[in-house]
Formats: C-alpha cells, structure tokens, sequence
C-alpha cells in the first residue's frame, strides 16, 4: 500500500513530493523522504530543488497539524485518557517540547505527530514553525546535498549510513539544544 501510494504521487512529479510533504505535516502516513529520494535518484541534479519543495510544503503544512491538534486534539484525548495523564503529559510538553518538536522534525519519526501534539499542548506555534524550519530543514537538505553531491551514488550512502547519519545528526542537534537552554536559562 506504501508503494501504490508513493507511486500515485509519484505520477504528478514535483507537484506530488509538494503534496506529500504537505500532507506529512498533519495527516498523511507515509513520509515525503521516499519520494525525495526516488526522485533524487531519477534526477541528481535536481536534488536540491525536490529539497526545496519538500521543506517548503512540510512547513506550510506545519500550522494545519497545530490548529488540528487545537481544535480536536484535547477532546479525542479525554475521552481516551485519564485526566491525570493528560495534565502529565502537558506539562512534560511544556518542559521539554522544544527538544521534541526540534529532533522530531529531523528524525524518521512522523512530523504529524509533533504538529499535533504541539496544538494538543498548546505549545507555542512560533516555536513549532521555528524548531520545525531547522529541523525539516537539516532533513530535506541533507539528503538533497548528498545527491547534489555524489549523484546516484547518494543511495547507496543512504541504504549503508542512514540510520547512523540520522541519529548522530539526531544527538547533535538535541546537544545543541541542550546547551542552548542552558545559556538562556542562566542569562534569563
């Protein structure tokens, strides 16, 4: 089904990577990355556009995920949780949500669920667009430079390291949020 679906959008091109990554941000299941990088694949010197548009309709549709999350989120939750654990789980967002929101635009993890969750916990939209531009950003062109770079050869990079890449690039952008809340906990 993954593959009848990515074949679908793959039939409109740039238009359907625009597509998926827009519907990645609050609905979709599958991630926009396999239709980047096929069409990576098809078309290295084009890597860096397909990044382009990828990042920008994953940020476009960042916002629809927040206000999903508003709208519906916190109802849907109540019903299926205790109380108790939804104010836990609030309070843990409002902790710890930049982390989340910032590694969780970069790693394999659906983007929808921190758009979402960033509603359902009223975390703070500006944030979320901020954290969700470094993050997609790092995730969308790093795939488009490695392809820009090293052609279709950028695959056989991906199938080998991927998982490694993104999680040491992972651990370093949480190490740098790390210190980066520190700093501005001890100047505030």
């Amino acid at each position: 089904m993954l593959d009848q679906i990515t074949q679908l959008f793959m039939q409109y091109g740039i238009w359907g990577l625009f597509g998926m990554a827009f519907l990645d941000s609050f609905i979709s299941p599958i991630p926009p990355f396999f239709m980047q990088i096929a069409m990576s694949l098809l078309d290295p010197g084009s890597a860096l556009r397909f990044a382009t548009v990828a990042f920008t309709a994953s940020i476009l549709g960042a916002p629809i995920g927040f206000l999903l999350g508003k709208w519906l989120g916190k109802p849907i939750l109540q019903k299926l949780l205790p109380e108790k654990w939804v104010v836990v789980a609030t309070e843990k967002f409002a902790k710890n949500g930049d982390a989340a929101v910032l590694i969780g635009a970069f790693t394999p993890i659906p983007f929808k669920v921190f758009t979402v969750l960033s509603g359902v916990f009223n975390y703070s939209l500006t944030k979320l667009m901020l954290f969700a531009i470094v993050g997609r950003g790092l995730k969308f062109f790093l795939i488009g430079t490695l392809f820009h770079l090293y052609g279709k050869h950028a695959k056989v990079l991906l199938d080998e390291y991927l998982e490694v890449t993104l999680l040491g690039a992972a651990a370093l952008v949480a190490i740098g949020w790390f210190i980066w809340n520190k700093r501005r906990k001890r100047y505030a």
